[in-house]
């Protein structure tokens, strides 16, 4: 069967088509990864204008051969883009121009800082005229009357002192101190020390000096000696040794604390006991320990100066001064009630 010249030329140009198309065809299948065309919806414009990317399939696009560091992004209508269906870890930050650092803040002032001159060290450091200067007089004193109260106890009332001073200086001071106690209108005992006190340490004092005793019965005069401080804790401790006629030796021993309740209220225990080595009728002390005394006294310091109190104190005789006492009539233990007031200059 012979063909017409007709045919065999459709047939040789379908076959010429069909070879041309198949790799056009193969190559748009790749994906808009190679060179895309301009006819599919998903290509954007060539000239990087206005892009609407919410109509664009990011599913079946390349990021990673995109070079976002050539787009013009501020052309780009980001409001309209779902970023939270893009796959950020093909990106590329870095080409994007997200780490390129910002500029770094002046380290040098606007202004220029003028230079120090000699005026201006003379304004800052006058010189000092020490010859003017005011100092703190070397020698210094105080007078503390520690207890100055009215008693009311079992067996009758009447009137208590302690106070205590020096004059001197920081390490070398004189010491003047004085106890004593009335009871219905007589004076019952009274004494007076005056030593020398050196400090040994920045809490403690030694002393060394006379005491004078005026009551009971006839006066009389011993060598003291001791040491007085503030102990471990806060305690104001005091002990003295006394050396009297006739080879007598007697001592006391006396502490105290201070608990402030309040910066204005403070409370104060007290002790204080007595010993004798030798026993003495005629001055109703007995050997060993002769009087022990403990007080509990509550005071409101209206200023540092003065403060009023009010408390309460038991004393007890113990051993032969206490049978010397009852021998006379006396009771050999009493407790009363105080009130008086604390003052220092």
């Amino acid at each position: 069967m012979s063909r017409s010249p007709l045919t065999a030329t459709s047939a040789l140009s379908t076959a010429l088509l069909l070879a041309l198309s198949a790799p056009a065809w193969a190559q748009s299948h790749a994906g808009h990864a190679t060179t895309p065309t301009a006819t599919t919806a998903d290509t954007p414009p060539a000239d990087g204008g206005n892009v609407d990317h919410s109509q664009m399939d990011h599913s079946k696009m390349d990021h990673g051969s995109v070079d976002h560091g050539q787009m013009d992004h501020s052309k780009m209508d980001h409001g309209s883009t779902d970023h939270g269906k893009m796959d950020h870890s093909k990106m590329d930050h870095a080409a994007m121009g997200h780490g390129v650092p910002k500029a770094a803040a002046p380290t040098e002032p606007l202004e220029p800082i003028p230079a120090v001159t000699a005026a201006d060290r003379l304004a800052a450091f006058p010189p000092i005229d020490h010859g003017a200067m005011e100092h703190a007089p070397e020698i210094h004193s105080m007078l503390l009357v520690n207890r100055l109260e009215h008693w009311d106890g079992q067996h009758g009332t009447g009137q208590a002192w302690e106070a205590s001073g020096w004059v001197g200086g920081n390490i070398n001071r004189l010491w003047l101190r004085s106890e004593g106690e009335r009871s219905d209108g007589r004076t019952e005992s009274a004494d007076l020390e005056v030593m020398y006190g050196r400090s040994v340490s920045p809490w403690w004092d030694v002393l060394v000096g006379v005491k004078q005793d005026f009551r009971p019965a006839d006066s009389r005069t011993w060598a003291a000696f001791g040491i007085q401080g503030l102990a471990p804790y806060k305690f104001e401790t005091s002990a003295t040794a006394y050396v009297g006629e006739s080879g007598q030796f007697a001592a006391t021993v006396e502490v105290e604390y201070e608990l402030l309740l309040t910066n204005r209220l403070i409370l104060q225990p007290l002790v204080e006991a007595s010993f004798s080595a030798k026993d003495e009728p005629e001055y109703g002390n007995g050997s060993g320990l002769n009087k022990v005394e403990a007080g509990l006294r509550l005071r409101y310091e209206f200023s540092r100066r003065f403060a009023p109190y009010i408390g309460i104190s038991h004393e007890r005789l113990f051993g032969d001064t206490a049978d010397y006492h009852e021998a006379a009539g006396e009771r050999a233990r009493d407790t009363r009630w105080v009130a008086g007031v604390r003052v220092w200059f």
